[in-house]
């Protein structure tokens, strides 16, 4: 039995798995326990990690990888924001 093959990893992919872990993180998804429980600092240092993706690989990405990263960003922080709103109310 052959073991599946993923397929290559490019730029985008990268940055959309990150993605994937901080909306696990923000409890949006289920993660591996299949839980929601929100994990606030995990998903804002994946959210900075990001950021610094970002700045660091400014006017060397593909139109289209550029504005992946930065509408992952803005949903992203949206996100975080929401969530950590409900999170304060629900104390």
């Amino acid at each position: 039995m052959s073991e599946p093959t993923l397929p290559p990893l490019d730029f985008s992919g990268f940055v959309l798995s990150l993605a994937s872990s901080a909306m696990v993180n923000l409890g949006h998804v289920p993660g591996e326990a299949d839980t929601t429980t929100p994990d606030l600092p995990a998903a804002k240092q994946i959210i900075e990690i990001l950021a610094i993706l970002e700045e660091k690989t400014r006017g060397n990405l593909a139109d289209a990888e550029d504005k992946l990263l930065k509408s992952l960003l803005y949903d992203l922080r949206v996100q975080y924001v929401d969530t950590e709103k409900q999170h304060r109310a629900a104390r």
